[in-house]
């Protein structure tokens, strides 16, 4: 598959998967391992998890970061080993907003107190906070806003120099910019909220600073929540319209997953469950999409390419399972899979 002027050499991708294994926002070796042997494995594109672009936009204290120019000297040498071994590096460049300083799933994922390596303000759209136990987050204002969208611009810079090919914006999963988009979270009455064309601008925004700093040859992705799953929040629909608007401004790939906005919401999960959305997008917005979500088996991922549900799969668990399952499928449709020659000799 070939975007602009990167040719991934096959259609799966390493979906960005939060490690929380960060001091400081710095890349560990737990990073190279993962992200390393996914490449080895045989993806075509390896995206590191959601990267935040400055400090207060983590989910957590122990996430990764390329808020200064030495983070992204720590990410260099996992953008250059992802690359040595065929795959194309890429890094999601996010902003946590209102879910913002919490602790990782193993340690509760509840929100973190600035006494306990937390902080606050966390920052939003509106003042309005994700759950009744979640803090009340404060409202960014027009200067915020703006620096919002400078610090995702810079983060592309930086992601460029460490070496990274592919670079996603995250605007899914109910974090910052899905905040913006969402009516249930954005109440403003600004030129950032109410209406559609305002609730998509910081999106816009965003993407049209990170495509002035990216370079023109290199793909850039937009990661959105298709559906929020409630009555009255973001919908497919409008998900239709971002996409038919980021085309022209120079998204190439819109990723399509979905939720994460509202707590507790009931989602209808089973395999491909949200594989629709990049179909529908895909047709009706004349964006290429790449599908997610329970997406384990190679027949299954070969199909919804084959198929034109969406012209790449991204994997997330199933590549945790078994980073190797990018080889195992070859193997399995009767395709040529490039075992690195140092384990060849076990799976002649």
């Amino acid at each position: 598959m070939t975007i602009r002027g990167v040719t991934l050499r096959n259609r799966i991708g390493v979906s960005p998967m939060c490690q929380y294994s960060c001091v400081d926002g710095f890349a560990a070796p737990w990073h190279m391992v993962h992200l390393g042997s996914r490449a080895v494995g045989g993806a075509g594109a390896v995206i590191a998890e959601a990267t935040a672009v400055t400090a207060d936009g983590r989910i957590s204290p122990a996430d990764l970061g390329i808020w200064s120019d030495a983070h992204a000297e720590a990410l260099a040498p996992i953008a250059r080993f992802v690359e040595a071994n065929g795959a194309v590096a890429g890094i999601q460049l996010a902003h946590a907003g209102r879910k913002a300083s919490t602790a990782p799933p193993w340690k509760g994922g509840g929100y973190v107190d600035p006494a306990q390596g937390g902080w606050r303000p966390i920052w939003a759209p509106s003042a309005i906070p994700f759950h009744a136990e979640a803090p009340v987050p404060e409202a960014l204002d027009a200067a915020g806003i703006a620096s919002v969208v400078d610090a995702f611009a810079a983060a592309a810079v930086r992601a460029r120099e460490a070496g990274f090919r592919l670079a996603e914006i995250h605007a899914a999963h109910g974090y910052l910019l899905h905040q913006f988009l969402s009516p249930l979270s954005n109440h403003r009455d600004d030129a950032y909220g109410g209406s559609f064309e305002n609730r998509t601008r910081i999106v816009r925004d965003v993407v049209q600073a990170v495509r002035r700093v990216w370079p023109d040859d290199l793909p850039l992705f937009v990661r959105i929540s298709a559906t929020d799953w409630v009555e009255g929040g973001w919908d497919a629909e409008q998900s239709v319209e971002l996409a038919r608007m980021l085309g022209p401004l120079g998204v190439d790939v819109i990723d399509c997953s979905s939720g994460g906005n509202v707590a507790r919401v009931r989602i209808p999960i089973g395999p491909g469950y949200q594989v629709e959305f990049a179909e529908r997008i895909r047709r009706e917005a004349g964006v290429a999409t790449a599908a997610v979500g329970l997406i384990t088996s190679a027949p299954q991922a070969d199909a919804i390419v084959r198929e034109g549900r969406a012209d790449m799969v991204l994997l997330a668990r199933q590549l945790l399972r078994d980073p190797y399952w990018p080889l195992h499928a070859a193997k399995e449709l009767g395709v040529p899979g490039d075992w690195p020659v140092q384990y060849q000799r076990a799976v002649d």
